[in-house]
């Protein structure tokens, strides 16, 4: 731990004055390792959901041109089981989410990784979550089939890594960053009854400056149990903000709760374990496997 607040506090010596004038910067109030992932195929974790229905399961994927697979583990990254997506390709999944859908608990994935900003379209896959039990560990079992949508931005690609959903399905779409700055889409919970493709609605952007020198490019976000609150990771730094009733996000005390790009190998997915801790999870790099850190953000 001594050794995790020496870097911190490095890290936020290094840091510029805001140049975002909203966000007040601050260390964490807790931060410690989990673990690791266990399966060392699971090498290029880039999302994560904590279940609702299976408290203490912690689903996450690989990206990029990786077999159609969810795995399941826990906070201490043991493996719980892993899920081939039935009817599903990986073209570059990048983000995951859980959403009410009509079996009740559904997983988003979300094939909408676009590094040069050039796909005309991008994906989504809903399947109902899996039931993980002790026979699932080690054995790659099957989902049921997925429901595919087609999506499409109304002003061009975008490379996006962060999905949440809220109470009624409704799924939120942040982008990284890498051109237009972060923009927040909506695809409406009904499109799913309606067709096979959709084009997304453009609900706001956020006062986040993208800067990748600090690590400020959006990896994943996601949204807190009472749905009250989004949390929005970059690689070195959580923003959190309140939600609105047309779904539109506000600095929340304008909190970045910033941690630094040299924490984890390399950070990208979050998710809220409760409504005031967050979980951290990180691709491995060749030294290390992918990590799991636990995160609080005390509010001012």
């Amino acid at each position: 731990m001594r050794f995790l607040t020496i870097l911190l506090l490095a890290a936020l010596a290094s840091a510029p004055a805001a140049a975002q004038s909203v966000w007040t910067i601050a260390p964490p109030t807790g931060i410690v390792q989990l673990g690791t992932f266990q399966d060392s195929i699971l090498s290029e974790s880039s999302a994560a959901a904590a279940s609702r229905a299976q408290p203490g399961v912690i689903w996450t994927l690989n990206d990029s041109g990786n077999s159609p697979w969810l795995y399941a583990v826990d906070t201490a990254g043991r493996s719980l089981g892993t899920y081939r997506v039935l009817g599903a390709g990986n073209f570059d999944w990048e983000a995951l989410t859980l959403s009410p859908c009509p079996t009740g608990s559904c997983l988003i994935i979300g094939d909408t990784g676009d590094n040069p900003e050039v796909r005309p379209s991008v994906t989504l896959y809903r399947v109902p979550e899996p039931t993980v039990s002790a026979s699932a560990a080690g054995v790659l079992t099957p989902t049921a089939p997925a429901d595919t949508m087609v999506i499409w931005y109304p002003d061009g690609a975008h490379d996006n890594e962060a999905i949440y959903a809220d109470s009624i399905g409704n799924i939120y779409f942040i982008t990284k960053g890498r051109s237009k700055g972060m923009l927040l889409f909506r695809l409406p919970a009904s499109a799913w009854a309606s067709g096979s493709s959709a084009v997304l609605e453009r609900v706001d952007s956020l006062p986040i400056t993208p800067d990748i020198k600090i690590g400020h490019w959006v990896s994943d976000a996601a949204l807190s149990p009472d749905g009250r609150r989004v949390a929005v990771r970059t690689y070195s730094a959580v923003f959190f903000f309140t939600v609105g009733a047309d779904g539109r996000l506000t600095p929340d005390e304008g909190r970045e709760c910033f941690f630094g790009s040299t924490l984890e190998p390399q950070g990208e997915g979050v998710t809220w374990l409760d409504n005031e801790r967050l979980l951290l999870t990180s691709e491995a790099s060749s030294t290390s496997r992918g990590t799991l850190f636990l995160l609080e953000c005390g509010r001012r």
